[in-house]
């Protein structure tokens, strides 16, 4: 396949424009271009169990993924070669992402750390984690990339300043018996607010600087069932080790943004897909379509296609602006969690509990 940023690409395409760091990112109509197709390019075969999270780098040459086998690789997207593995988690990786600039690569893990990688080298950079944390499950660079915000197994939201590895500050809700978990984080695009959602739905909005203030606590896709009395009923159960059990009914498996900031976007166990009005949370939609948890969800950077992908085995894309579902992917046996798109918007990386990471090309 042609690479977006190679120099035939550039000379025969006048409708590319420079992002910020001077590379070029072509302009594509996503609904038109995903609406039109969507074909299998090719398959990346290397991890040895389930993978949990896949990510572009930003200058669209590299596909970073992890997940069960601990290890996080890093593949070439025009040959499929393995450029690199990266070894240093103990536990299972939940998710990396790159930072806005492309530099530092960031892994979050059930061994109760955040690593962050030179993805050129493979050098492992720094190590962040406290003292009496739990398991990571999201992290979130801001916009600007010179903070990380951590989500897991613990109630408290946990941010970093990437280039020193400094504590910055810890978000807590108002509620101090609240004591359920803050499993999922998302930065707003204009970096004042950071989203936080629940294992048991609910979804707090916090201002980040310079209060670091919780805001809005919204019930999100929570239920206050009339039967619902003790926390067994709800779906959750934890030993005297402390070993998480089950997942609540609700428990949110991703949270994304429009790109103007002004919808967030949910995704539930309950197999829901919620859009909020921001700074709000006042609820304006709800997507039905998957049959089992929504894992993950990201947005074009154009703002009209939201891709879902789900424990049903499917990613499905969708309209945002009218809400309605038009294209299903169907290629991984078993859940699907890990998806990415490309800068450039042409290529959608999807992974999942197969071991397999398929590239897929939208148009005719």
């Amino acid at each position: 396949m042609t690479h977006p940023t190679s120099p035939d690409t550039l000379s025969s395409n006048p409708g590319l424009i420079q992002n910020p760091e001077s590379q070029p990112t072509p302009i594509i109509d996503s609904l038109a271009y995903w609406k039109s197709g969507a074909k299998e390019l090719k398959s990346f075969r290397g991890h040895t169990q389930e993978i949990w999270s896949v990510a572009f780098s930003p200058d669209g040459l590299t596909l970073a993924s992890g997940g069960t086998d601990r290890f996080i690789r890093i593949w070439d997207i025009e040959t499929g070669r393995l450029l690199r593995s990266l070894r240093g988690h103990t536990q299972v990786i939940r998710e990396i992402k790159y930072s806005p600039d492309g530099q530092i690569l960031a892994s979050a893990s059930e061994d109760r750390t955040i690593r962050l990688w030179n993805p050129q080298t493979g050098e492992n950079l720094r190590l962040l984690f406290t003292r009496y944390d739990h398991a990571v499950c999201s992290i979130s660079f801001s916009p600007d990339g010179l903070m990380l915000a951590r989500a897991g197994q613990n109630k408290d939201i946990k941010i970093w300043e990437v280039t020193t590895g400094t504590e910055l500050m810890t978000l807590l809700g108002k509620d101090q018996y609240d004591h359920n978990w803050s499993v999922c984080t998302a930065f707003s695009p204009d970096g004042i607010h950071l989203i936080a959602g629940t294992d048991i739905g609910k979804i707090k909005l916090y201002e980040v600087l310079p209060s670091g203030e919780e805001k809005i606590v919204h019930n999100g896709h929570w239920r206050d069932n009339a039967d619902d009395e003790s926390t067994e009923n709800r779906g959750f159960y934890v030993d005297d080790q402390g070993t998480f059990q089950k997942p609540m009914e609700y428990w949110i498996g991703a949270l994304t943004f429009t790109p103007d900031g002004a919808t967030m976007i949910s995704g539930s166990r309950d197999c829901t897909i919620k859009f909020w009005d921001m700074p709000t949370l006042e609820e304006r939609r709800t997507l039905k379509g998957h049959s089992e948890w929504v894992r993950n969800l990201l947005v074009t950077q154009d703002g009209q296609v939201l891709i879902s992908a789900s424990d049903d085995g499917t990613v499905k894309m969708w309209d945002i602006q009218s809400g309605r579902q038009f294209r299903t992917l169907r290629s991984h046996k078993g859940p699907v969690r890990g998806i990415a798109l490309s800068s450039d918007g042409k290529y959608l990386a999807t992974a999942g509990n197969d071991r397999i990471i398929t590239l897929w090309e939208g148009g005719e």
